[in-house]
């Protein structure tokens, strides 16, 4: 049978670099979003609203998907919202699609807040969780809308006998405009920023962070994930962490990407520096940035998350993650972290999204 992919989330980071992974690989593949973009030759868009039974059934009467690829979510205000919201995401389209007898696989996309609980939780509730994570960690006593979507996928393959896979990277390094979390993109603002008005590439984060270990994952090293874990048979109904590879300190990469820039460095001097503080006045002087440099997108929202950077960048404990699970089932993709940042600037650059 023909391989037909249904990526979920296609105008992300992750539903992005996967889509163009599927069709190099000449897979069919059709891209659900409410917002489809035309940017990738040969993805065949599906405009839908998840959270629209009908909207969905409509968009998917032709299509039999062999494969499923759930890569976006909704942010909402609490977590008992993101609960409601994100399971019934991928309730709907695994209830519209089960009569078409059709899906062999689906992989769902979640990360690392898998371990360290939602994003106000973060050492707030009285634990630490213990480094590198690893799959065999049982589930947090909290509310975690990542449990919810898992068991959504779950109760769909005991109904419908498809396989299934579970995917935790840690922060996703590519290339997308719109996208809540995108600490990359993010950083690159910054700098550009930085450099347009002289102020120095101060350090936001804790001092855990920026002394422990950590590591991040390319979307691309993801997407091959992916792609592997739902054709591998000694991957299905798995799940796996997945991250480059290779350990860093962001005392030794921040410096990196500031020099790479031109600028002046700074680092943890005993407070925290929050982006979305830094970053709150910057819009008029980012248009300015955009306007005279040529650049195709003139909204700082579209581009940066400074939240969501904070975030990782202000845990209080260093975070990695142990990929010896996927090593031993055969998979073996490597990224050196500092290209993924390089390569990222240099597409932001050529796609006039930087100056």
């Amino acid at each position: 049978m023909k391989n037909i992919a249904l990526v979920v989330g296609a105008t992300g980071i992750t539903g992005s670099a996967l889509s163009q992974q599927l069709i190099d690989k000449g897979w069919t593949t059709y891209g659900l979003a409410r917002n489809p973009s035309e940017d990738i030759t040969g993805l065949q868009p599906v405009v839908a609203n998840l959270l629209d039974l009908d909207s969905l059934k409509l968009a998917l009467q032709n299509i039999a998907p062999t494969h499923i690829y759930i890569t976006t979510w909704m942010r909402q205000d609490s977590e008992l919202e993101n609960i409601r919201v994100n399971s019934l995401m991928i309730r709907n389209l695994l209830d519209v699609l089960s009569p078409k007898k059709s899906v062999q696989h689906v992989a769902l996309v979640t990360g690392l807040k898998h371990y360290l609980g939602p994003f106000e939780a973060y050492a707030k509730e009285g634990f630490l969780p213990e480094t590198p994570f690893r799959e065999e960690q049982p589930r947090l006593d909290i509310d975690n809308f990542y449990y919810a979507q898992e068991d959504e996928v779950y109760a769909a393959a005991a109904r419908d006998g498809f396989t299934w896979s579970i995917h935790r990277p840690h922060t996703v390094i590519g290339k997308a405009v719109g996208n809540l979390m995108n600490l990359g993109t993010t950083l690159a603002i910054y700098a550009s920023i930085c450099k347009a008005t002289g102020k120095p590439f101060q350090w936001p984060g804790s001092e855990a962070q920026w002394n422990g270990l950590s590591d991040v994952t390319d979307a691309e090293v993801l997407a091959a994930h992916l792609i592997w874990a739902s054709t591998t048979e000694q991957a299905f109904n798995e799940a796996f962490n997945v991250v480059n590879g290779d350990f860093f300190r962001w005392k030794w990469l921040w410096k990196k990407i500031g020099d790479s820039f031109g600028l002046e460095v700074k680092g943890y001097n005993g407070t925290m520096h929050p982006l979305e503080q830094q970053m709150q006045q910057d819009s008029e002087v980012w248009k300015k940035i955009a306007t005279e440099n040529g650049l195709k997108e003139m909204d700082l929202n579209q581009l940066a998350s400074p939240w969501h950077t904070d975030l990782d960048l202000g845990r209080p404990i260093e975070v990695n993650t142990d990929m010896s699970k996927s090593r031993k089932l055969g998979f073996l993709v490597f990224k050196n972290t500092e290209d993924s940042f390089y390569e990222l600037f240099a597409k932001l650059r050529l796609d006039r999204l930087i100056p």
